[in-house]
Formats: C-alpha cells, sequence, structure tokens
C-alpha cells in the first residue's frame, strides 16, 4: 500500500507515502488514491478531507521510471475520456493518470504541501478547494523538462486560478515556483512554518466540518458550476440553493434569534 488514511472525527487526512520515489504516483498509486477519495465521499461521517504526503514531499508528478519503461509503440494511457462526456462525479469514465484528478467530490479537500509539489503532483494540489504550503514548499511545471504534458487538469485548473497570463509563464517556462510567490499569486491560500501543513490543513478541516454541511457543501456545489460560465447560468444555478434554506437555514436563524452567533462569533 502506498497510501496512509488517518481518521479523526469527520476529518479524513490522505498521505502518499512512497518516499523511494519523492512520493511520485505509479498506476498502482494512482488507482489507491481514485478509490480512497471515492471511499471518502461516500463516507456519511467524514466532512472534510485533507490530502499531503509523507517524508517531506507533497508529490514529485508521476513516476518517470514508470513511464520510462512504457513501450513508445503502444498508447500510454489507451482509456479516452468519452467525447460525449457531460460531466458529473468523475468516477463514470476512466481515472486520471495521477488517480483522482478528474473527480469532482461533493465534500471539500483540502491540500497540506510540503516540499515539491511539481508537475502531476502540481496538477493534485490545484484538483483541491484549498493549499496549505510551507515556506520550503514549491509548485512548478517540472515535467516541461521532458516532454510529459499536463493531462490531469493543469492546463484547465491554472489559469483559472492565476490568470492565463501567469498561466502562460509557467506552463512555457516550467520554473519553480516558491511558496511566497504561490500566495502572492493564487496558487495557495496559507502559508505556515516547515512542519506545519498538515497540522494547519487538518485545523481548518475540523471548522470547516462545524458548519451546517448541506448549506456548505451546495455553496461549494455553486461556486464550482458558476466557475468560467455565464452569469446566467451561474445565477440559474445558485437558485437552486434555495432549496437549503428549508433543510438547515430555517434551524440556523432559530438558533441565532435564540442568542447564538451574536457578534459575529463562530464559537457556538
Amino acid at each position: 500500500m502506498a497510501i496512509i488514511v488517518e481518521r479523526d472525527g469527520s476529518v479524513t487526512s490522505v498521505f502518499i507515502d512512497r518516499p523511494q520515489a519523492r512520493n511520485a504516483v505509479d498506476p498502482e498509486t494512482a488507482r489507491e488514491l481514485f478509490d480512497t477519495f471515492l471511499a471518502f465521499d461516500a463516507d456519511d461521517d467524514a466532512s472534510v478531507a485533507v490530502f499531503g504526503s509523507a517524508h517531506g514531499a507533497f508529490c514529485a508528478g508521476f513516476d518517470l521510471k514508470h513511464a520510462g519503461s512504457m513501450d513508445p509503440d503502444a498508447p500510454a494511457f489507451p482509456k479516452d475520456i468519452p467525447a460525449d462526456w457531460k460531466g458529473g462525479r468523475g468516477d463514470e469514465i476512466p481515472p486520471a493518470p495521477m488517480g483522482p484528478s478528474r473527480l469532482t467530490l461533493s465534500k471539500p479537500v483540502i491540500a497540506a504541501v510540503a516540499g515539491p509539489a511539481v508537475a502531476g503532483g502540481m496538477e493534485l494540489a490545484l484538483w483541491c478547494d484549498m493549499r496549505v504550503m510551507e515556506r520550503s514548499a514549491y509548485m512548478g511545471v517540472f515535467c516541461r523538462r521532458w516532454g510529459v504534458p499536463l493531462i490531469d487538469g493543469g492546463t484547465v485548473r491554472l489559469p483559472a486560478l492565476v490568470g492565463m497570463g501567469r498561466a502562460m509563464d509557467l506552463i512555457l517556462t516550467g520554473r519553480k515556483v516558491e511558496a511566497e510567490e504561490c500566495e502572492k499569486i493564487g496558487l495557495c491560500e496559507y502559508l505556515v512554518e516547515d512542519g506545519e501543513a498538515v497540522a494547519r490543513a487538518q485545523a481548518l478541516a475540523r471548522d470547516i466540518a462545524k458548519f451546517p454541511q448541506a448549506c456548505l457543501r451546495r455553496d461549494r456545489q455553486s461556486a464550482r458550476a458558476g466557475w468560467g460560465a455565464p452569469l446566467h447560468a451561474g445565477l440559474i444555478e445558485e437558485w437552486k440553493s434555495r432549496v437549503i434554506v428549508e433543510e438547515e437555514g430555517i434551524a440556523g436563524a432559530k438558533r441565532f434569534s435564540e442568542g447564538a452567533g451574536r457578534g459575529g462569533s463562530f464559537s457556538d
């Protein structure tokens, strides 16, 4: 097993554990990640996941030693995304080379990034909802050097996060992007001292797990569905959230009227 899974109440932590390859992902590890995150999504007791890695390296990308052993005269990845795919959770199409990066989960995932998150590892970090990076961590399209393309969502998610100009800079140069620059341009949301990324991500996950989950997940889904969509389409999608008022909003308003949450307090 190349994956470690830890559970602490409603928080599930998933760690890649391949120190011999700086946590690079081979096909077996990719399948384990895919299955692990689907299991998290199906677990009624799990609300938020933290995605990190053991031994001080988030992920060095797809395992190039494995890639170098592939037959150059045969398709590297013979299973295609169907041309008529209309979207969905992503388990109805073949898994991506890095594992879960075609999945659209119903619950948030927070990346805890230490060391390198490069090439396909960067794509896994971009797949997450938020990223917590340690000061010595870095990202980069390091696969630029070897003729290995971004095929795990990198060319889709990177421009959406940082804008097309910055995305082209990173994609075309393949340069190293230090953690402070990542925070500056929007590649990470939290910057912490070395050794603190997992703890910070888990603390965030516990805070998020305290909120009414149907409302939280619906707002998350609405934001994702409206990402890049025309305004009218985004507003139509957002309006579907009105059913949550009956499910959770009225009860929440009643709690407020009885004295909870005054002064902006999140403790109750």
